[in-house]
This record gives C-alpha cells, structure tokens and sequence, in this order.
C-alpha cells in the first residue's frame, strides 16, 4: 500500500492559501513577505522530492502549477515523476504536454485503489480542497507541515469544518527554527 502525505506551508490558524504569491488572495505571498527566509527551514521540502515517487493535486492547483513548475529547475525530481489529477470537470486535451506522464483521477474511490497499487509515497501540493476531502475519507496518512508564525484569519484552510471523529496523529519529527517557523510531521494513526 502506498502512502499519501499531504505537505503544506500554513499559518497558525490553519490558513494555506496562495503561500507563493498567487493572485486573488489579500494575503498572497504570506511565506517570504513577513517572514525571514531561513534556508534550513526548507530543508523538508528537497526531501520530499528525493522520497516521493508521485504527486497528485487537485485541478485548481494543477492548473496554477502546470504553466511553471516544469520549467523550474528546483522541481526538477517532482517533474520527472508521474503526477496524479482528481478532478471530476478536468479534461485529458487540458493537460499540458511538457510536465510528464499525468492521470486524471475522478473520484476519491479512485485515490483509494491508487493507493492500493504498488510504489513509493504520493505526495499532495497545495489542493485546499483535495486536501480537506482526503483528510476527511482518512485516505492521508502523513502531514509534512510547515508552520508559520502568521494570523492570516481569511483564506482557504488545509482542514475542513467537518464534524467528524477525533483523528490521532503521531509526532514523528520536529524542528522549531530561529524565525520562528516550525517543521512538525505527524504520522495518522490507525
């Protein structure tokens, strides 16, 4: 069985929308805008290249990453590897042809086989809302979570409002860091 990690960069309310810079968001950019860059604070996410042997994303989040990642060098091993699309509206002639082998996913049910298959770790990028429904179908079963010391209030949140079961997660490894970003990655506990 394969696992499937969500990674993310949040704020301490749990806000984890446009971290980069994408447009449409007040707080666009929130990652490098108030926070002193600290390159050992990103040491997790060139491991997360190195161990993951897939991506998958939600259709909005494809359709931001698509026109650039693949000609960013520093993604270089998330661009070789296949990548995986749930989304019920994408279409096959909407995928780009430069950014490697891509499957469209149309349902949770299929995640669930994905994970069934043989391979290596899945790692999530950004995907608010894949992320949410992931979690809530317990189909996750690792966070990588780079928590920054921000009150964003407003803006889409990696966890859903779902009035579900208390879920357990393990602390598996952390690291608090001088700008006051904190690395915590939780194993879910079945």
């Amino acid at each position: 069985m394969r696992t499937l990690i969500s990674t993310a960069f949040i704020s301490l309310d749990g806000v984890m929308e446009a971290p980069g810079g994408e447009p449409g968001y007040r707080n666009s950019g929130w990652t490098f805008k108030d926070v002193e860059f600290l390159p050992e604070a990103y040491e997790i996410k060139g491991r997360e290249q190195e161990e993951a042997t897939a991506m998958m994303m939600g259709r909005l989040s494809y359709e931001a990453f698509s026109p650039v990642w693949p000609d960013m060098e520093e993604f270089a091993d998330y661009n070789a590897m296949p990548k995986y699309v749930v989304s019920t509206t994408l279409a096959e002639e909407n995928l780009v042809s430069n950014w490697g082998e891509t499957t469209i996913l149309r349902s949770l049910d299929d995640v669930a086989a994905l994970k069934e298959t043989e391979g290596g770790p899945i790692i999530v990028h950004g995907s608010a809302s894949l992320n949410q429904a992931l979690s809530d179908a317990g189909l996750i079963d690792r966070y990588h979570l780079l928590v920054f010391p921000l009150l964003l209030g407003a803006g889409k949140r990696l966890f859903s409002a779902t009035d579900k079961d208390t879920q357990k997660l393990r602390l598996v490894e952390h690291e608090a860091y001088a700008n006051g970003l904190q690395k915590n990655v939780f194993d879910v506990v079945r």
